[in-house]
């Protein structure tokens, strides 16, 4: 049997029976429509995700930080793949850490996480707050999307942002107003002292070796203050809040800040672990110049004696809860295609008591087995076509509505509108494929028993 022959004798058999078939290829609509809907969400969830963490600027940053004691070293770096100290000493994060660091070949810069608390003098009055230094790179951050007034001119400006908190503490009838004042940081500022002549300070020098130990070096805290001018007004915290210096009120240039030498919290463990008086950090930003070389500078730092962290670490975790969710979302959508599917099955079955003496006839003209089983298939497969375009359709519709009920939400609670939901064209094209699947699965049991009609049998058949 040539194919036209074929596809107008499957065509004219589906409309003999249109009430039936339409009911059918509704059902194979209603499936798909489930399917596509449910598939779309954990999609568009899924985007979403990704689309935060990658404005948040850490997918090609790798986070720095120093071990606080040999035990967590030896508890925790074996698996990370860190070496143990030979001097049974963590390694300090240092400035000859960080040039070592910024050497690496694929590493652009290593920015230090500095976060402090300072006092703030502004229009008379004053807080007591946290402030935070913030890199050029900053700027591409979706914090900044909706930044109100300007960003920092450069990495050294005597400039301030702020975020909107703390400007409603300042003056809540009208935040707005703190753009251009002059603010009056006061923060402690570390100076290292004079080396001083043995033998003056009175106190023993002996380690606990019986060496002599070389004390000859420290630091005193100075008050200083640091005026500043107020350019910019944020909402969200930067860097989604994953960094430690995205958690502070008030944010300085990082160029600024590590000029002021303000004392930290590293300062006292670096102060007897360090061969020699120098800065120290709590934790460096290392940015990489591709996500793909994040694994491999984070081993060769790890090789440096130091902790390390990338949201890569933490996307791996989420791109298998994303494919566990989508995997269950596809097996709930697909019940109503199996119940379909047995729709098919019914209809066909039917289809072949109805059509025995048409059957008979077809095979006593001279189709083969073959040739039924075809036309069978080419049946199941046209309502699965026609099923799965309009349940993709559908499908569709549900999602825009999804995203549109929750733009609606979101926007009753002043939030601006996400895509929860989105439909790839993937998997359009995977929807129908597989609704036709289904289908032609389904029309193999009609389509076989069709074939082994006798046609004598069949051509008697009332």
């Amino acid at each position: 049997m040539k194919l036209p022959d074929l596809l107008e004798l499957a065509s004219g058999n589906l409309r003999n029976s249109l009430l039936r078939n339409g009911l059918t290829t509704i059902g194979i609509s209603v499936g798909i429509a489930s399917l596509v809907a449910m598939l779309s969400l954990g999609i568009g969830l899924q985007q979403l995700a990704g689309q935060r963490l990658s404005r948040s600027g850490l997918f090609d940053t790798v986070v720095v930080s120093a071990w606080r004691s040999v035990e967590q070293m030896e508890r925790d770096g074996r698996r990370d793949g860190a070496p143990l100290p030979a001097s049974g000493i963590p390694a300090v994060l240092d400035e000859d850490a960080r040039r070592h660091i910024e050497q690496l070949p694929a590493v652009l810069e290593a920015q230090p996480e500095i976060r402090f608390v300072g006092e703030i003098r502004i229009g008379g009055e004053s807080f007591i707050t946290s402030v935070a230094g913030l890199p050029p790179s900053s700027r591409n951050d979706e914090a900044f999307d909706s930044l109100q007034g300007s960003f920092f001119s450069s990495p050294q400006a005597a400039e301030a942002i702020v975020r909107l908190e703390f400007a409603e503490e300042w003056d809540e009838q009208n935040p707005r107003a703190i753009l251009g004042k002059e603010l009056v940081l006061r923060y402690a500022e570390r100076r290292p002292l004079p080396p001083e002549p043995a033998g003056d300070s009175g106190l023993s020098t002996e380690g606990s070796d019986g060496e002599s130990g070389d004390d000859s070096y420290g630091f005193t805290v100075v008050r200083r203050e640091l005026r500043c001018r107020v350019v910019g007004l944020i909402e969200q915290e930067p860097f989604g809040g994953m960094r430690s210096s995205s958690r502070a009120r008030v944010y300085l240039p990082t160029g600024l800040v590590e000029t002021l030498d303000i004392m930290q919290s590293s300062d006292m463990r670096g102060a007897v672990q360090a061969e020699r008086m120098q800065k120290t950090y709590d934790s460096l930003m290392a940015r990489v110049s591709s996500p793909a070389q994040v694994a491999e500078v984070e081993q060769a730092i790890r090789r440096m004696g130091f902790r390390t962290f990338s949201i890569l670490d933490a996307t791996r975790s989420l791109q298998r809860f994303f494919v566990i969710l989508d995997l269950f979302l596809g097996i709930f959508g697909s019940m109503a295609l199996a119940v379909a599917s047995l729709g098919i099955v019914n209809t066909l079955v039917m289809a072949v008591l109805e059509r025995r003496r048409e059957i008979g006839i077809l095979k006593a003209l001279g189709a083969s087995d073959g040739d039924i089983r075809r036309l069978f298939f080419a049946e199941a497969g046209a309502m699965g076509l026609a099923g799965g375009a309009i349940g993709v359709a559908i499908g569709w519709g549900i999602a825009r509505a999804i995203n549109w009920g929750t733009a609606y939400y979101l926007a009753q609670r002043d939030f601006p509108p996400e895509t929860v939901a989105a439909v790839p064209w993937w998997l359009v094209g995977a929807a129908v494929v597989f609704a036709v699947l289904v289908s032609l699965a389904a029309g193999i049991y009609p389509a076989s028993r069709a074939a082994r009609l006798d046609p004598v049998q069949a051509i008697r058949y009332e």
